[in-house]
């Protein structure tokens, strides 16, 4: 974009809030094509509501003259009411599957709001998708609150060297379009947990096909498909390596091109010997370290809810102005 020719004295800059790295907008999809026989494919024909055209018996035997005149009219515009019904249900239902999956242009779960929440991660300030401080009330074990502060924001990446190489292959059909990170500790500076957005660059289909096999394959409980924490010196979390991972939980969102997840660990480099999804770790009764720790409560309160802030931020995003 540039800029415009300056005629006077340079205005003074106005600070500018953090916000992640702004690259080129992603090119908008293609406009639908109207229905035509050869975008619906064989063996559906477009349906229109033009009269119909009537094959009447080669021979008027059985019939007679007027008999085959009069049944022709009588058919004709038969044919034709039948097919102005017809043409009414096809509206009808295709408006009632408008309101069932969500299509409109700007409503959650539309193409509209998916397409617009893949462009968030370089129009949206960090602090939204990350806040500084975030309130979790009744999320600790038996229902404690608990509040995360952030120590640290990674510079937008790829994935490169984000994920375990087993996790970078599972997710590899949706591609990774931008990756954004943020690491918070606890209240009492004792647990360090990384939250990730990745931005992918697929579409609903595919996002549903891998939300899909990570449950039924339970991707999301492997040991060896954890996700990677992001440890910066200087802060509560500059020990935090692969050694020091104790829960984590991944989530595929299939209205937006996201996938979210968190891994959680001790902020003393204490390590941890056999890591515990984050689903397992919060059930009642658990004990395992990770359980005992509230390592899981830690991961999946703070995914839960930095997933309902960007889904609020796609609200935002996609209201048209009253």
């Amino acid at each position: 974009m540039s800029a415009e020719p300056r005629t006077g004295p340079a205005a003074p800059r106005t600070p500018v809030p953090e916000t992640t790295a702004r690259l080129r907008p992603l090119r908008a999809e293609a406009p639908v094509e109207p229905p035509t026989s050869e975008n619906l494919g064989a063996g559906r024909p477009f349906v229109s509501f033009a009269e119909p055209e009537l094959f009447l018996p080669a021979s008027s035997e059985p019939y007679g003259g007027d008999t085959v005149r009069s049944v022709g009219r009588r058919g004709r515009v038969a044919a034709a009411a039948a097919c102005f019904v017809l043409g009414l249900g096809l509206i009808g239902g295709a408006v009632t599957g408008s309101w069932l999956t969500g299509d409109g242009a700007d409503e959650p779960g539309s193409r509209g709001a998916f397409a617009a929440a893949g462009d968030l991660w370089h129009s949206v300030p960090v602090d939204r998708l990350f806040p500084p401080t975030v309130q979790g009330d009744g999320a600790g074990p038996g229902g404690a609150d608990r509040t995360w502060t952030r120590v640290a924001v990674a510079p937008d990446s790829d994935c490169k060297d984000a994920f375990d190489p087993l996790l970078r292959k599972a997710l590899a059909p949706v591609g990774c379009l931008r990756l954004l990170r943020a690491t918070y500790t606890d209240a009492t500076r004792s647990h360090v947990t990384t939250v990730g957005l990745l931005f992918t660059k697929a579409d609903a289909v595919a996002m549903t096909s891998l939300k899909s096999r990570f449950k039924t394959e339970g991707l999301d409980r492997r040991t060896d498909l954890m996700p990677r924490p992001y440890a910066a010196k200087d802060t509560a979390a500059a020990d935090f390596g692969d050694a020091q991972r104790g829960s984590w939980t991944v989530s595929v969102l299939t209205d937006a091109p996201v996938v979210v997840y968190a891994v959680s660990g001790f902020a003393d480099g204490r390590t941890v010997s056999a890591p515990q999804p984050a689903a397992d770790a919060i059930r009642s009764g658990a004990t395992t370290t990770p359980a005992q720790a509230g390592l899981g409560h830690e991961a999946q309160g703070l995914a839960d809810r930095v997933e309902r802030g960007f889904r609020k931020t796609i609200v935002s995003a996609t209201e048209k102005p009253s």
